[in-house]
């Protein structure tokens, strides 16, 4: 036998010693049960209120949604200049109304002033609510007029930002005040911002993961050593495909199921894709357009 060979035969037999080692003192850990996310079967959350069909963000887009069935809400948030919590996207107002200016540096009644329909084109090209005033939202208006709906809340600030900074705890007030801990859920592209808000929360409200959180989680099930994975999230919200890692196979939504943690996939708005991928596991689609999805779920 060979000096290259023998040297590969001890990596090799290093490595197995390691993975049993592992096996043996690591033990996965089940999510504990959140009321939020129980549910007998696969869900529809309307991305934005479904922004295909009604102005995002607005009480037209989440009433619509509300009178097709919908299980809740796939939303964003941001911090006004006067620390009032809004349900928008984008950190410039521009896109989609008739102003102009960041959403941090205007105040919620300098808000309300603008038209949030001004820039949306429906499915026929149509304006359809250009000269009709869609006012921006807040997170409490929303949480109080949907008492049943589920929401979920992604924050949208960064965490190193005076806004941002300022998030997490003042999500926390209103969500406490409110006694809504059992319908939401709340989540963040910014792995930080999910555990500054765990810090209030305590685990009373079901998290979403981060980016960081679906990195770690996909290479510890694409290596042996799933086993190390102990998940901080109690939901997977993520699209079909996470630069070239492909996140829309079954075996994947089995490994977060064992782990007690169901998968939803954004934004998802055609109904051949939304079927294929209800039959691989998922629990939820967000999307843009609740009215294919509650009609496939229907049927």
């Amino acid at each position: 036998m060979g000096k290259k060979t023998k040297v590969a035969i001890a990596i090799a037999a290093a490595s197995a010693a390691a993975w049993a080692g592992s096996k043996a003192l690591s033990k996965p850990q089940k999510r504990d049960d959140k009321e939020a996310l129980q549910y007998e079967h696969p869900i529809v959350l309307a991305h934005r209120g479904g922004s295909h069909l009604a102005p995002e963000h607005t009480m037209a887009a989440f009433r619509q949604a509300a009178e097709l069935g919908v299980h809740g809400f796939e939303i964003d948030i941001r911090l006004t200049k006067d620390e009032e919590i809004v349900v928008f996207h984008d950190e410039y107002v521009d896109r989609t109304c008739d102003g102009t200016g960041r959403v941090a540096d205007l105040t919620l009644e300098e808000l309300q002033l603008l038209n949030f329909g001004y820039n949306f084109v429906d499915l026929d090209g149509y304006l359809p609510y250009r000269d009709e005033q869609q006012s921006i939202v807040t997170l409490r208006s929303l949480l109080e007029e949907f008492p049943q709906m589920l929401v979920n809340i992604d924050m949208k600030d960064a965490p190193d930002t005076y806004e941002g900074g300022l998030m997490p705890s003042k999500l926390w007030r209103l969500i406490e005040e409110l006694g809504v801990e059992h319908r939401v859920v709340v989540t963040s592209f910014f792995d930080e911002q999910i555990d500054r808000f765990n810090l209030y929360a305590q685990n009373k409200v079901a998290l979403g993961a981060g980016q960081g959180e679906v990195k770690k989680a996909y290479t510890s099930f694409t290596s042996q050593f799933g086993h190390l994975y102990h998940p901080k999230v109690d939901v997977f919200q993520i699209p079909s495909k996470f630069g070239v890692f492909a996140l829309d196979n079954a075996s994947f939504i089995r490994f977060l199921e064992n782990l007690n943690i169901p998968v939803h996939y954004w934004t998802i708005n055609d109904a051949p894709t939304m079927e294929q991928l209800l039959a691989v596991g998922a629990k939820g689609i967000v999307t843009d357009r609740p009215d294919l999805a509650i009609e496939l779920l229907n049927e």
